[in-house]
Parts: structure tokens; C-alpha cells; sequence
């Protein structure tokens, strides 16, 4: 029997919003010491449970103890004080700080009554540095990955020592070198004592570093188990209060269909180097690599979101010019950018506007206005296809889960009737469930002949979605895996560029 003291006892923790109740007397105690892992469903309660532990929200009901004493933590600045730090799903921080200046807000630095700007920048240099992330931290933050974000973003709750660490959903965009880098450091404030509560819907990773799981399901706390009781059909099964099938679909075989997209020698400033590769019409293409290899400045180009210094780009065989994303649009591309509420959904409104927002002028407008009725209709069509749980249609989309607003995300580039839909880490932040759902979907568009290419740093969903996978290194194809050929090994030795003698495929 484990003898560590408790640090953090939660006891009848009720929360309701408005009458409807989303956590419901849920109790659970953390060792010090400890990584406990926090697993459910998008709407399973995690979220808020953790906002309740830092301050963001209130508790309807219910008690809070920390080291045995029961207290009140009515805001992050308290939470703070108490020791308790968190690294958000969605990121918080300004765009036009630089990297330094974002690690350290709220927690400067002085040097008397000035800030110790070297300090900042030396402190920050060192905890990028064992993150394996080495960016420059006079850069702005607006001009990073959401990645190189991510990593800002664990920099920043690391400068706080704080002695119970939450981390929500933190490898969401991290490649598994970056993940591996993340887990040793966490591993390293284990051994200092740190606490850690881990939220992760990759449950590989959840039992790679957790020592025990926590199970939430619509509010309610189904299990605390040993990670040693568990593997990831058991957690599946928790969490959805079912047995769980197989999450990826059989593959769609596009060997032998003509190309319908052609990339040749396409070169960026700075960033890409004569990128060349092709995608078949029904085909499901994967493009796989480190952070910041090129995956997704590659798509920008092709999007007309990024000047093209050179290179070619064909469309069933004809070269085609883009200069600007409605361009792109026109030619028959759509783009789910990886930044979902940054470059996607605009999260005050609704379904209908969200869906409608592109197609706009073309589908919705009829003598200057907007056809409320038709845009209504088609908001239905697509939250029955795509199984979009919520109250109302005319919620704000800051209310809704990540796999609610994922789905939004992708019904409104699925509005413009696209030929080819670009997925740049399509399943981000999502449950198993969301996850199973959109993969069938990228599946059916395959089989209607609709070409997808999907950008992931989750070697699983590349591997298990893909028959041909491009890795990127360094602004360059590194190698195009065929069929077999496509493993995790593979990858690797690709993207890090230790070459194992690849058939090259174009």
C-alpha cells in the first residue's frame, strides 16, 4: 500500500452552468509526487474540472483540500500562489510579445525597479532548451508554429516552480522526438517531487507516463486505477461506457488513379526547398515530419497563403497559378488549418454562421442578403452528417467541445464542395470517439473521389489512415513510404535523417 501523502483531495466536486449539472460529486485524490493521468470524452467534464482546481471557475458544491487543509481558490492568481500551474490546451498567449516576454508574463523578473530583461531571456533559454525546442527568444510569438507555441507555452508554467503541474492536452501538435523530450523533463519533476495531472486523449502516451488514471464520463467519476491494470482498450471502454471497434478504417487503395494534384519544385523564401510530390484522385496522402520541417508552410503554398518564389503546381495536368486562398477555393482546395481557433472557427458564433462563412456570397446572399432560411437548412444537413452534439445551433462556438468544433471547422470547407481537402492535424484535441468519426468521414470522401491529405504529427493516424506518407525534413521531401513501407521505424529515420535505403515513390 502506497504510504506518499495525499497533496490535492477533491471531495463532492459538483459544477452546473445554468442548471445543467456538468460535474456531478466527483471525488479523487493525487499523491505527491504523483502523475495522474485524467482521461473521458470531449464533455466528459475534465476541462472544468481542472478550472475549478485553478481558480478559472467556481464549484457549485464540494471541497478542495490541499496538504490536508481545505481551501479556496477563487482565481488562477490565487491558484498560483497555492503552487498550482497549468499548461492550457488552447494556448494563452499575445501574438505580438516576443517568446521571453510571454514566458515570463506575470512572473518578471527585476533587477530593482527595473525588469531583468537578461534574466528573462537567459531563465528562458534554458527551460527551451530542455524542451529540445532551441527557438530565439526575442522572436514574436505571432511568428511561430503552433507547435513552437505549445513548447512556449510548458516554458511558460515551468518558470513558476509550482508544485502541482496540470498539463492539458499538451502533445496535441508534438511529434513523438518532441513528446519524448516532454516526458523526460516531466519524468525529472517527478523525481523533484512535482505533482503532474496529465489530460491526454492519446492513451499510449497516458500510459507511457501516468502512474495512475482517473476516468471521467459525462460528469461522473467511473475509475482511479493503477496504470498497470490498464492498457487502451480498458481506458476506451471507460470512457465511452462501451466496447470499443476499431478506430481506423480499411484503407482506400488509390494505386493506379490518375493525379489530380502535381507539385513540383515548389520553393518558399527561407522555409522550402524544391518540394515536389503528387496526390491521386480518391486518395488519403499522409505527410509526416518534425516540427517545423515544411508539412504545413507546403499546404500555405499551395493555399495561396505563402509567396512561391518557385516551383509548378498542376491541376489535372494544367498549371494552375495561386496568389490568394479564394483562388484556391475557386480551383476546387480546401484547407483545416492545425491553428482550429486561431486560423478556423470564429468561436462567438453560431453553427450556421460558422458553416456559412465561406460560402457566403455564393450560396447564402440573394440581392445583398443573407438567406437566413437556406443558410438554417444547410447548418442542419450538416450537423446530422457530421453528428455535431449541441444545446443549440445558435450557441457560441466557444461553449462547444473540441470534437463539436472540429466538426463545425470541417462542414464549412465541406460547404464549397472541395475536390481536395487539405487536414492539417485534423483529430487535435479530440476524443477517441470524434477522432473514429472523422476518419470514417475522411474514408467516405475517398471512396466519393474526393483526394485528402492529411498532416499529422500522430504517427498512428498517419499510419493507420495513408498508403503513401511524404516526410518532410528541413523544408524538403525526405522520402515518400509506399504501402508496407509505412511504419513508425521508417518515419523516423526519415524525418531525423538517418536514410535506411527507401524506395522513392512519386
Amino acid at each position: 500500500m502506497d504510504e506518499t501523502p495525499n497533496i490535492l483531495e477533491l471531495e463532492g466536486i459538483v459544477k452546473e452552468f445554468s442548471s445543467v449539472r456538468v460535474l456531478d460529486r466527483v471525488s479523487m485524490s493525487i499523491r505527491q509526487g504523483e502523475i495522474m493521468g485524467l482521461i473521458g470524452e470531449n464533455g466528459a467534464g475534465k476541462s472544468t474540472l481542472i478550472k475549478i482546481v485553478t481558480g478559472i471557475y467556481q464549484k457549485t458544491e464540494g471541497t478542495v483540500r490541499l496538504d490536508g487543509k481545505q481551501v479556496n481558490i477563487p482565481d488562477y492568481i490565487t491558484a498560483k500562489g497555492l503552487g498550482i500551474g497549468i499548461v492550457p490546451q488552447e494556448f494563452n498567449l499575445i501574438n505580438y510579445l516576443t517568446v521571453y516576454e510571454n514566458i515570463f508574463l506575470g512572473n518578471e523578473r527585476n533587477r530593482g525597479i527595473f525588469l531583468d530583461k537578461s534574466a528573462m531571456r537567459g531563465e528562458a533559454r534554458a527551460q527551451l532548451a530542455a524542451l529540445k525546442m532551441p527557438l530565439d527568444v526575442d522572436k514574436a510569438v505571432s511568428d511561430l508554429s503552433v507547435a513552437e507555441k505549445q513548447m512556449v507555452e510548458i516554458a511558460k508554467a515551468m518558470v513558476l516552480d509550482a508544485r502541482i503541474l496540470i498539463f492539458d492536452e499538451p502533445t496535441t501538435t508534438l511529434t513523438a522526438v518532441e513528446v519524448q523530450h516532454l516526458f523526460a523533463l516531466m519524468r525529472k519533476l517527478k523525481e523533484q517531487g512535482v505533482t503532474m495531472i496529465f489530460i491526454s486523449h492519446k492513451l499510449g502516451e497516458v500510459l507511457s507516463i501516468c502512474d495512475r488514471v482517473t476516468v471521467l464520463r459525462d460528469g461522473i467519476l467511473v475509475s482511479v486505477d493503477p496504470v498497470a491494470d490498464l492498457d487502451t482498450t480498458i481506458m476506451a471502454r471507460k470512457m465511452v461506457g462501451r466496447d470499443f471497434s476499431q478506430v481506423f478504417p480499411e484503407k482506400v487503395d488509390s494505386s493506379g488513379k490518375p493525379p489530380i494534384l502535381e507539385v513540383e519544385n515548389l520553393s518558399c523564401p527561407v522555409l522550402l526547398k524544391d518540394v515536389s510530390f503528387t496526390l491521386r484522385k480518391g486518395e488519403i496522402l499522409g505527410f509526416a515530419g518534425l516540427v517545423g520541417a515544411g508539412r504545413t508552410e507546403t499546404m500555405e503554398a499551395v493555399m495561396g497563403l505563402r509567396k512561391i518564389e518557385g516551383g509548378t503546381i498542376r491541376l489535372d495536368g494544367k498549371e494552375v497559378r495561386i496568389h490568394h486562398p479564394r483562388e484556391a477555393v475557386d480551383h476546387g482546395l480546401a484547407y483545416i488549418s492545425e491553428d482550429r481557433q486561431g486560423k478556423g472557427i470564429v468561436m462567438d458564433y453560431d453553427i450556421p454562421k460558422n458553416i456559412s462563412l465561406i460560402s457566403l456570397k455564393e450560396k447564402y446572399k440573394k440581392r445583398g442578403l443573407i438567406d437566413k432560411a437556406k443558410e438554417a437548412e444547410s447548418s442542419e444537413h450538416y450537423i446530422k452528417e457530421f453528428n455535431i452534439v449541441a444545446a443549440s445551433k445558435r450557441a457560441a462556438l466557444r461553449f462547444f467541445s473540441g470534437g463539436n468544433q472540429q466538426k463545425v471547422y470541417l462542414a464549412r470547407w465541406m460547404d464549397t464542395k472541395p475536390r481536395i481537402l487539405i487536414l492539417d492535424e485534423p483529430t487535435r484535441g479530440i476524443d477517441i470517439n470524434a477522432k473514429r468519426e472523422i476518419y470514417e468521414f475522411i474514408h467516405r470522401l475517398a471512396e466519393d473521389g474526393i483526394s485528402c491529405i492529411i498532416i499529422s504529427s500522430e504517427m498512428e493516424e498517419v499510419i493507420g489512415m495513408c498508403d503513401r506518407v511524404y516526410v518532410m525534413r528541413e523544408g524538403r521531401i525526405a522520402g515518400c513510404l509506399v504501402k508496407e513501407q509505412v511504419t513508425e521505424e521508417n518515419i523516423v529515420f526519415n524525418a531525423t535523417g538517418i536514410q535506411k535505403g527507401m524506395k522513392q515513390d512519386g
